[in-house]
């Protein structure tokens, strides 16, 4: 119902009780006027009735306009309650509704009832709504990313990346990736194919080998000597590497390690590498370079993220959606999940209430408080105003009949 309607209805119960009060005033004087010239008994009796109806009427109708307004205009004290107690009003109200609707007791029957997982799975599993919070998530997105100040954002990467740099111990990292590396015996496959590479070089440069050792040798020496002795180091050092590539238990395999990992520790230990690798670090991050690698970066994140946020069927929007739909298969089927969802959205909705209710109770005070007097009386005029008019028709049957009673007590007994 809307506030004319409601209007309407008042003004027609504000007219039954009004009519009810001058149709006791007219029987009153037609009564008045007619026992002057009747003795008739009945006068008597219907003239009682009317008279106190009327009183009753005035009284009542005095009670109930004395909430929202000056009875015929005059600051009587005490009248036009609403208006000049809506401070009180307010802050009754408020803490009316946090100590009987907001109290722990009230509202923990209704969140234990709340299960939000499955409505949310059931309205998740839908490909239109997949499809359209992807989209609004994406324009949101999108939005953002337009609205950022491009220096602003690649300011704050440089900040953060000299942030980083600064703490940063490059030989510390670079140790332990190097003891993470041997520790997972990765380098082996390093030390195989390099094997096999030189093995490979040995085998297809044997004129090399030759042309090195005639070098090398005597002029005395005959040439088939020097061929047989190339030979032989050729033939020598492939079989080795063979022997390296082949055997994951190699003697030299072992050594490597060995080696690699002392080295490792020296990295992480001793100064003068720290230091190299500090002058390094300082000449990679200066500041003009620093800022160019920040530009870059921001520039190639917006380009592709705004691209991805653009295109209907972008592999960002596709994986976004496939994540959905199985967040709305769990929520659906995974009882576990579901629990844990709701108990969440339970807890933490309990605790946000309860916690806030304090702020309710402002809320409703602060915003009656705030209405204009007038206006407050108003509306509650229109709210309640019409049963409150039955106020004033019982107050005048229930006035009459007090008054035939008195009257025929007095006749009777007195």
């Amino acid at each position: 119902m809307n506030d004319e309607e409601k209007k309407l209805q008042l003004r027609n119960h504000k007219m039954f009780a009004t009519g009810l009060f001058v149709l006791m005033a007219i029987t009153f004087v037609g009564m008045t006027i007619l026992e002057k010239d009747n003795p008739a008994h009945w006068i008597g009796y219907i003239r009682a009735f009317s008279e106190a109806a009327m009183v009753g009427a005035l009284a009542d109708w005095f009670a109930v306009t004395a909430l929202f307004n000056y009875p015929l205009g005059l600051k009587i004290p005490h009248t036009n309650l609403i208006e000049n107690s809506k401070e009180r009003i307010g802050d009754n109200l408020g803490n009316f509704v946090v100590e009987n609707f907001l109290s722990p007791k009230n509202i923990r029957p209704y969140i234990q009832k709340l299960k939000i997982s499955t409505f949310v799975g059931d309205w998740l599993s839908k490909d239109r709504n997949q499809e359209n919070l992807v989209k609004e998530i994406s324009s949101i997105v999108l939005d953002i990313v337009h609205k950022l100040d491009d220096a602003a954002v690649v300011s704050f990467i440089g900040k953060k990346a000299r942030e980083m740099s600064d703490d940063l111990k490059v030989n510390q990292l670079i140790g332990n990736g190097l003891e993470y590396v041997l520790d997972k015996n990765d380098h082996q496959r390093f030390i195989t194919n390099l094997s096999k590479q030189i093995k490979n070089y040995i085998l297809s440069n044997q004129d090399l080998v030759r042309d090195r050792v005639k070098t090398e040798s005597f002029f005395l020496i005959p040439k088939f000597v020097d061929n047989n002795i190339a030979e032989k180091i050729t033939q020598g050092l492939s079989n080795y590497f063979q022997e390296v590539e082949l055997n994951e238990n190699h003697d030299l395999r072992q050594e490597i390690s060995a080696k690699l990992y002392t080295f490792s520790q020296e990295i992480k230990t001793e100064e003068k590498w720290e230091e190299e690798f500090k002058t390094l670090k300082n000449d990679f991050l200066k500041e003009e370079k620093l800022e160019q690698y920040s530009t870059d970066i921001w520039i190639s994140i917006k380009k592709s993220l705004t691209q991805e946020l653009e295109e209907d069927q972008s592999a960002l929007k596709k994986y976004l959606q496939k994540n959905m739909a199985e967040l709305a298969q769990n929520l659906q089927t995974d009882e576990k999940f579901q629990h844990k969802i709701d108990h969440w959205i339970r807890v933490t909705a309990y605790k946000y209430i309860l916690k806030n209710t304090h702020q309710f109770a402002a809320l409703i005070s602060s915003t009656v408080g705030n209405w204009e007097g007038k206006q407050l009386s108003e509306k509650m005029e229109l709210e309640v105003g019409k049963d409150l008019q039955f106020i004033r028709v019982n107050g005048t049957i229930v006035g009459g009949l007090v008054g035939l009673i008195i009257y025929t007590i007095t006749n009777f007994f007195l």
